[in-house]
Formats: structure tokens, sequence, C-alpha cells
């Protein structure tokens, strides 16, 4: 049962927002990963803030 999975939204240099796993987001600090959101306790909320930060203007969509 303690096998949650944690989530970021990372923005890369093209503006756009990924959501990835905490594994990804800590990983090898990726000079590509400009600013960092989260965490989210699951991926569900991560997409709804996603898009709540597509609409503020802060990510670009897909």
């Amino acid at each position: 049962m303690s096998n949650t999975q944690i989530w970021y939204i990372v923005k890369r240099h093209a503006g756009h927002c990924e959501i990835v796993s905490s594994n990804e987001a800590t990983g090898d600090d990726n000079p590509e990963i400009i600013e960092q959101w989260g965490p989210f306790t699951s991926e569900g909320e991560a997409i709804a803030r996603r898009v709540g930060l597509i609409r503020s203007g802060k990510c670009q969509p897909v």
C-alpha cells in the first residue's frame, strides 16, 4: 500500500509542460526543466493543474 506514485508538472524550454513521475522530475537535475510544480498525489490532479497552467498562460498546449 505504500507504493503510491508522486507526480510533478515540469516546464521545458519549448514552453510545453509535461506530467512526470517523481523519479523523472528529481532525477539527474535535468537542465531542460525551467519550472516545476507539485508534488501531486494522483496523475488526475496533475492533469487538472496543467490545464489551469495552460489557461493562465504559464504553459503552452501540446
